[in-house]
């Protein structure tokens, strides 16, 4: 049983590390207040993907730097509030160095279950319904067992530079196209994703995104809606859901 008044808590996309509007740093020290400003009623929270613009671990070596976002989420876990990390597309690398320093769970795909008597299901929400097939592909190469042990043997001094080149690459040459903005219910392909898994799963209640750095919450049936957290980038958006109702806010600084 939870205990009363505690409040369940979401959010995605920080993309930790990418150099943009605003020095890095400004950025982490503005989610590491967050978690301060939600910790006394924090039940648990859930971090749905591309927390870090970039991430990849060496078995002996991880990223240098995020030192106030690590160490407030094992203070999280130190507490007994459970932290939950979904891979995102940017961070898809991550493997045991969170969960044996930090305490976190790594969940790798999508997560279907109950939270406070009521049905969700989680996924950073890369690939669902997207049809592109370059998307597709890349995709699966990241995922790939092989690749990633053959992407160990290159020295780190030329992965990292180049995996975070890449991630501002791609950030910036989405800035101002059509998919920076809701595309409407007809067309979203998270949204269009959920309808479908609604048909066959009608018991599900909240289904809860990352990845496309907008704000939605849509109501697909009197008892179901697709909520889309937003960014760190922009937005500065969560959810908070206190058993009860399910909220998306902003984060006041």
């Amino acid at each position: 049983m939870m205990e009363a008044g505690k409040k369940i808590y979401f959010a995605s996309d920080a993309h930790f590390g990418l150099a943009m509007a605003e020095d890095p740093l400004v950025s982490e020290r503005r989610f590491v207040r967050w978690m301060d400003s939600i910790k006394p009623d924090a039940a648990a929270l859930y971090l749905l993907g591309d927390m870090f613009d970039y991430w990849f671990e060496y078995r002996t070596v991880a990223p240098k730097g995020f030192v106030r976002f690590l160490g407030k989420v094992a203070e999280f876990t130190d507490a007994g509030i459970p932290v939950f990390m979904f891979y995102g597309n940017h961070d898809i690398w991550m493997f045991d160095y969170l969960p044996r320093e930090c305490g976190v769970t790594i969940i790798p795909d999508s997560w279907e279950g109950s939270l406070m008597g009521h049905r969700f299901f989680m996924a950073h929400g890369d690939g669902l319904g997207d049809p592109s097939l370059s998307f597709r592909l890349m995709r699966a190469f990241f995922r790939n067992k092989v690749c990633q042990w053959l992407f160990r043997w290159i020295h780190p001094d030329v992965t990292m530079p180049f995996g975070h080149a890449w991630a501002l690459h791609n950030r910036k040459r989405k800035l101002g196209s059509p998919l920076s903005s809701y595309l409407g219910e007809d067309k979203e392909f998270q949204v269009i994703w959920a309808k479908r898994y609604l048909q066959a799963h009608p018991d599900v209640e909240f289904f809860i995104f990352g990845h496309r750095h907008i704000v939605l919450d849509l109501p697909l049936q009197p008892s179901s809606r697709v909520i889309i957290l937003g960014d760190w980038i922009s937005n500065f958006s969560y959810g908070e859901f206190d058993g009860h109702d399910f909220h998306l806010r902003t984060f006041a600084d």
